[in-house]
């Protein structure tokens, strides 16, 4: 508990900062949690970060997070999903010419990672550009569905709601976790008038969708590492496991936000 605490104190002085600034120095950081998310799944699938497939891949996810405007001087490629899609044929290419080294389900695995954690971690980037108020009501959600679901579940958990994914989790954690996530920022967000675009009502809704995903995204990881038969995703974290383990929640959320329309 006491390297956990440690960690997460580290952790959030790092980052919180960043996060206010914005700009340049948070795109470096997240360029370099988009990469070590990249490199936890290659570890998983026990390939070498210095094959050709681990830097297609690592190039795959910063081509995706980079801002859309990056791309509009580009000669040709012009937009990063062109881009992508060459990576993506690299990888068909050389299950031809790896010796069976590198199959089709390789392949298969990194070019849906990349666009898992590219797309994930581009909406993070592009919502901190929309203001802190817009990334916080993302971020807000996510850290208060998975507290209030880990205390609610504790106290009165007792169905199981993935039992053979994630036993630990039950419904009346995840229904207390998404109340508590709801009612505390929708509320919030009214009586501070943060997102003065929306009214109470629009903030409610908007917070349930994303709490509900959030879990979702939670439970797609866990089942994530039940396929690769790993505890956690990586060890950058010491006590909280790797970036993928932090982040999970928040590569379904921010796309979703866009989808929703509040980072237009």
């Amino acid at each position: 508990m006491k390297t956990r605490v440690i960690t997460a104190v580290v952790a959030l002085i790092i980052f919180v900062p960043l996060l206010i600034m914005g700009g340049a120095p948070l795109l470096i950081l997240t360029l370099i949690m988009g990469v070590i998310a990249m490199s936890e799944i290659l570890r998983m699938k026990h390939r070498f970060f210095v094959s050709a497939e681990a830097w297609v891949s690592f190039i795959g996810v910063v081509a995706l997070i980079l801002p859309n405007s990056f791309w509009q001087d580009i000669p040709l490629i012009k937009s990063a999903h062109i881009f992508f899609y060459i990576l993506a044929f690299l990888l068909l290419l050389h299950t031809v010419f790896s010796r069976n080294h590198f199959n089709f389900d390789d392949a298969g695995t990194l070019t849906l990672a990349m666009l898992y954690i590219g797309t994930g971690f581009h909406y993070f980037f592009q919502a901190d550009t929309k203001g802190l108020a817009t990334v916080m009501f993302g971020m807000l959600i996510v850290w208060l569905t998975d507290s209030g679901a880990y205390m609610v579940g504790r106290a009165i958990g007792k169905h199981k709601l993935a039992p053979k994914i994630s036993p630990n989790k039950t419904w009346e954690g995840s229904i207390g976790g998404s109340l508590v996530a709801v009612i505390v920022v929708a509320s919030l967000y009214t009586i501070f008038n943060w997102l003065p675009a929306y009214n109470f009502i629009e903030l409610l809704l908007f917070a349930v969708v994303l709490s509900i995903a959030g879990q979702l995204g939670d439970l797609i990881e866990s089942g994530l590492k039940r396929h690769f038969n790993v505890k956690d995703s990586g060890n950058i974290l010491p006590g909280h496991g790797g970036i993928l383990d932090r982040f999970d929640s928040m590569l379904v959320v921010m796309p979703l936000m866009s989808i929703l329309g509040m980072l237009i």
